[in-house]
């Protein structure tokens, strides 16, 4: 009823709250807003929608677990509840209880499938989005007991043979466990399998245990039953769980009673169970022989069978082929490389996602640099898909919108779909043509109006932008986007055949770029320094980080611009935490994906501490070659976001990707970020690489004395200018026609 608006709604929750004793919650709210920019958003409300499911899980968890230590938790719980450990966080005045210290998890899917399940640090599956989970154990006669979430002796991998699966190994006083997840299609439906092997010398069971939690905290179960034929499970009145073989002993319980952990040993059975709480626990037993391993494998179902359409699921080899492939003597690296593009083709099935849980949702933001790597690795047809999606999302105005009060998104979008174009050597679709017009102005009428005496002159407005920045304030890291968005449009409009839009656009980047310039000059002097802050208001602080954009990836300066180079002096000498960049806003842990941002800058510097950075980033991988958004720096477990965060795994490709070719400006350049110890005579290769000239496969061989560097090609047009920078070889500028060249070393 449109007048409920009139309502003197803020003068009604003032009265209401003094009267019971409470803080005013509008002055509150006006309190906290002047710590920031005044902006037309606060907040993004899909944000603060997020958040508050977050916010109300640790709500949920603050009721549940610190009550209920005797259960078998997740691995987070387990080590951020027991006080001798380094991931400890005390609760006395935490109102949410919330995984702080190790958001870590690997999903396990197909191509072009929209499920996926995660596992956790110790093998526990999450089959389902958001959803309970399942969990092995080993229980030997003899009392003992093998619980993966609490057992110091385990090691996972994520297994790239024929696809990907999350393979958990523990053992402890002669018991034995391996768990494999996968998923797999039968009868064209995705079905995700958890097989088990297990052992116990005196003899023992297997235990598959139902737990009504996941990576985040608690996840609801209140019915289950043991079907009929004792092979498997029905969970909140859904056919979820099949064994492959009938439980001997079967147990439930409910919160009252406590975990199903504590009555293994019960003479009774129960079969099924409910709990009005949510919190039902059942485990399935199976007999372990003294000294016989036995296997087991458990089905869990993807998606309704019932009425469901096949799914079009691509197969692994054939995604993968033609891709960009690297070929190094280092098995960190090469491992790295090789889980990064599957974690790239997992989380593009139309969308891209830049996390398989936490952030399984769209942002311009992640779309553009995830796009970018799988341009870059040749997946094309992925990256197309996706990119044809961004019309849709676009309003009628010309914003491209994923989250209200995000000025970033315009710039990215523009700029990728140009990226897209130059990599393919295509001119833009014509479904794409009104979206690139609509969106380049949009960025043209966003901008403040030009003065003369103010910081924020044609400058884009105070957002929330990257949440890492800070609270709402005047990016650069927006303006940069902005003028790149604007260049790349003009790029694509004079594709297109309109040179009045290309002029136009063109000339709004000029002005744009000179507002930003002497946004910039006026903080050097205030600053006495080059070096830029997040926001001109801002002293220098960790949110200099979004700044770097002038240099990587949107190039807008010279490898070597003052601004650009003290920048990156400020952040290395003063946000570094063993050895990576630790942004200590939102964050507050080391991040894989800035440190590598920062890496690039060195590398397009020629400054050989890139290599430092990416050994650093290589070092902070799980086991499972996956980073999470941040890492807490003392259990180096994951502290912020997605505990597989896609942007990283784009970040490693396109670092790969650099040390090998990258573009710089009307050239190319080869070799330069490639470290003397992978010249062992093995050879190291790297393609198709896709570049704004064309598509190229470089291959470097060696022995005691020589090396060289040969390429094929396929040139859009004419072959570019090409300069060979292998660090400790003196630089080569290419011969036209030439297609490899021998290096001598540099002389000291």
């Amino acid at each position: 009823m449109p007048w409920l608006k009139w309502l003197p709604w803020r003068f009604f929750i003032r009265r209401i709250a003094r009267a019971h004793g409470f803080l005013d919650p509008v002055a509150l709210l006006a309190r906290l807003h002047r710590f920031a920019q005044p902006s037309e958003v606060a907040e993004p409300v899909e944000l603060l929608r997020a958040g508050v499911v977050f916010h109300a899980r640790g709500l949920i968890n603050a009721r549940v677990i610190q009550h209920n230590l005797d259960w078998v938790w997740p691995y987070w719980i387990e080590r951020q509840f027991d006080p001798e450990d380094d991931a400890f966080v005390p609760r006395a005045f935490s109102i949410t209880h919330v995984n702080l210290t190790h958001r870590n998890w690997t999903a396990v899917g197909l191509p072009d499938v929209d499920e996926l399940p995660i596992v956790d640090p110790r093998g526990l599956l999450t089959p389902l989005y958001d959803g309970w989970s399942l969990d092995a154990w080993v229980m030997g006669d003899d009392g003992s007991r093998l619980l993966p979430s609490r057992s110091e002796q385990v090691s996972q991998q994520w297994d790239l043979n024929g696809g990907v699966a999350v393979v958990t190994e523990t053992a402890q006083n002669g018991l034995t466990l391996c768990n494999r997840a996968s998923v797999q299609l039968e009868s064209s439906a995705p079905v995700c399998r958890l097989q088990l092997n297990a052992g116990s010398k005196q003899g023992g069971w297997l235990v598959l245990a139902l737990r009504p939690y996941n990576p985040e905290g608690v996840s609801f179960i209140h019915q289950v039953a043991l079907c009929s034929g004792r092979n498997g499970w029905s969970i909140d009145g859904q056919a979820a769980v099949t064994f492959s073989a009938a439980a001997q002993r079967h147990h439930v319980s409910d919160y009252r009673a406590g975990d199903v952990a504590i009555h293994l040993q019960d003479r009774q059975e129960e079969t099924e169970g409910v709990c009005e709480v949510g919190m039902v626990t059942a485990a399935a037993l199976f007999r372990l022989e003294p000294g016989q391993l036995r296997d087991l494998e458990v089905r869990i179902p993807l998606v309704n069978s019932t009425g469901s359409q096949p799914v079009a699921a691509g197969v692994w080899q054939d995604v993968l082929q033609g891709s960009c492939q690297l070929r190094v003597p280092d098995e960190k690296m090469q491992f790295l490389y090789d889980a990064a593009l599957r974690t790239l083709v997992l989380h593009s099935p139309g969308d891209v996602y830049p996390g398989p849980y936490t952030y399984k949702r769209f942002w311009f933001r992640d779309a553009a640099f995830i796009i970018h790597a799988l341009l870059c690795a040749g997946l094309t047809d992925r990256a197309e898909r996706a990119l044809d999606r961004f019309p849709s999302r676009q309003t009628t105005g010309g914003y491209f919108h994923s989250q209200e009060g995000e000025w970033d998104a315009n710039g990215q979008a523009l700029w990728i779909m140009q990226r897209f174009c130059a990599l393919t050597g295509s001119v833009p679709k014509h479904r794409w043509r009104q979206a690139i017009l609509r969106g380049a102005r949009w960025i043209g009428r966003k901008r403040n109006t030009a003065t003369s005496d103010s910081p924020h002159s044609g400058l884009l407005p105070a957002g929330f932008s990257a949440e890492h920045l800070g609270p709402n304030d005047y990016y650069y890291w927006d303006d940069f986007w902005g003028i790149a968005g604007l260049r790349a449009a003009a790029e694509l409009a004079r594709a297109m055949g309109d040179k009045t839009a290309s002029q136009e656009f063109l000339n709004e980047a000029g002005a744009f770029q000179t507002d930003v310039d002497r946004s910039l000059a006026r903080c050097a002097e205030r600053l006495t320094r080059p070096a830029m802050p997040a926001a001109p208001d801002r002293r220098l602080d960790a949110g200099a980080i979004g700044s770097l954009a002038l240099g990587y990836p949107v190039q807008l300066c010279p490898p070597d611009d003052p601004r650009l180079l003290d920048t990156t002096a400020f952040l290395l000498d003063t946000c570094r935490v063993h050895g990576g960049f630790f942004q200590d806003m939102i964050h507050a842990g080391i991040n894989p994906y800035l440190t590598l941002h920062i890496a690039q800058v060195l590398l397009r510097a020629g400054d050989p501490r890139y290599l430092e950075l990416l050994d650093t980033v290589a070092a902070l991988a799980s086991p499972t070659g996956q980073w999470p958004e941040a890492i807490h720096p003392r259990t180096g477990g994951g502290c912020m976001g997605d505990g597989q965060h896609v942007w990283a795994a784009a970040e490693w490709v396109m670092m790969l990707r650099h040390c090998f070719v990258r573009e710089e400006g009307d050239r190319l350049i080869l070799c330069q970020g490639i470290p003397g110890r992978w010249l062992t005579g093995d050879g190291v290769s790297f393609g198709p690489a896709p570049t704004a000239f064309g598509t190229m496969t470089l291959e470097i061989t060696c022995d005691e004395q020589h090396i060289r560097v040969n390429w094929e090609a396929d040139w859009h047009d004419t072959a570019p200018p090409i300069e060979v920078r292998l660090p400790g070889f003196r630089a080569v500028m290419v011969q036209p026609g030439q297609t490899s060249v021998e290096l001598s070393r540099e002389q000291r």
